[in-house]
């Protein structure tokens, strides 16, 4: 179906937005559709599907959504994330089921959460999850920290973490992190240098990570983790009277965001030490 500014096409019933019509036949292969989501910032189209009692999130790279850019890259940019995934698998991660190249395109798929996110992209969860009391946040962070000493065990750092990474369960009370197709093996040369200081999610991002050809590595993640409790305790105002934890929380967490990276916390092992001495004289 011809709209003005887009086609939209039927899958099980639920309506998809397309700049130009595409074959979503393939998807069937993962179950039936329940949800579509297709103005994902990434340019991947998405799908929630159910097959045998079980549910899962499709992440397709190939089809020519709304905010899709060059179909090649983002296909390329999906099947190198799916490595990523593996390699970082973790309890706190959402977990990849299969990946492969299928409908022209490739698909990542994952086990379906119930968790919702946390980002600014969704404030209705968003402010429910600002709302839990502060003993959750603090759980929250530790947890994320725990994923990215894990990450950086592995070699890698983080790039491209914000707020829209993290979901959260209700039901269960904990995180999932999601959406880290984009980290790289440390050193990384190569900073985004695509992020306008204005943008609602620059602040995540470290100097080096704003700046092209700049090396990206263990201590950049850790500027991304002071940035992620600035977000979480102060609703990301740096300022020390937004700061809702202690005085000596406060310091250490300003130090992890230094744009001098001699000034921070060297390893997230250090940031996770200092952290825990700071909370327990909270």
């Amino acid at each position: 179906m011809l709209n003005k500014d887009f086609y939209i096409e039927y899958i099980d019933g639920i309506p998809c937005k397309l700049k130009t019509p595409f074959d979503l036949s393939f998807v069937n292969k993962y179950g039936k559709v329940f949800k579509v989501f297709d103005e994902q910032r990434s340019g991947n189209l998405c799908f929630g599907t159910e097959k045998n009692g079980q549910r899962y999130f499709v992440k397709f790279a190939g089809a020519p959504t709304i905010n899709s850019g060059d179909l090649l890259e983002l296909l390329e940019h999906l099947e190198s994330a799916a490595v990523v995934y593996q390699e970082l698998a973790h309890p706190l991660l959402i977990r990849l089921v299969l990946s492969e190249k299928i409908g022209g395109g490739y698909s990542a798929v994952f086990e379906w959460t119930n968790a919702v996110c946390a980002g600014r992209d969704y404030p209705e969860s968003r402010a429910r999850f600002m709302a839990l009391p502060q003993g959750n946040h603090v759980k929250v962070f530790e947890d994320i920290m725990t994923f990215h000493a894990h990450v950086a065990e592995k070699g890698y750092v983080a790039v491209d973490f914000y707020d829209g990474s993290i979901m959260y369960d209700f039901a269960q009370s904990k995180i999932i992190i999601c959406d880290i197709d984009l980290y790289q093996k440390a050193p990384y040369t190569g900073g985004l240098g695509r992020w306008d200081s204005a943008d609602d999610f620059a602040q995540f991002f470290s100097p080096e990570e704003l700046t092209q050809d700049a090396v990206l590595d263990e201590i950049t993640t850790v500027y991304t983790m002071g940035q992620t409790a600035f977000e979480l305790f102060a609703d990301s105002n740096r300022l020390p009277e937004a700061w809702t934890l202690s005085a000596e929380t406060y310091a250490l967490i300003k130090r992890a965001v230094s744009n001098d990276r001699d000034q921070r916390q060297q390893s997230i092992g250090q940031l996770i030490n200092e952290w825990k001495s700071a909370m327990s004289v909270e």
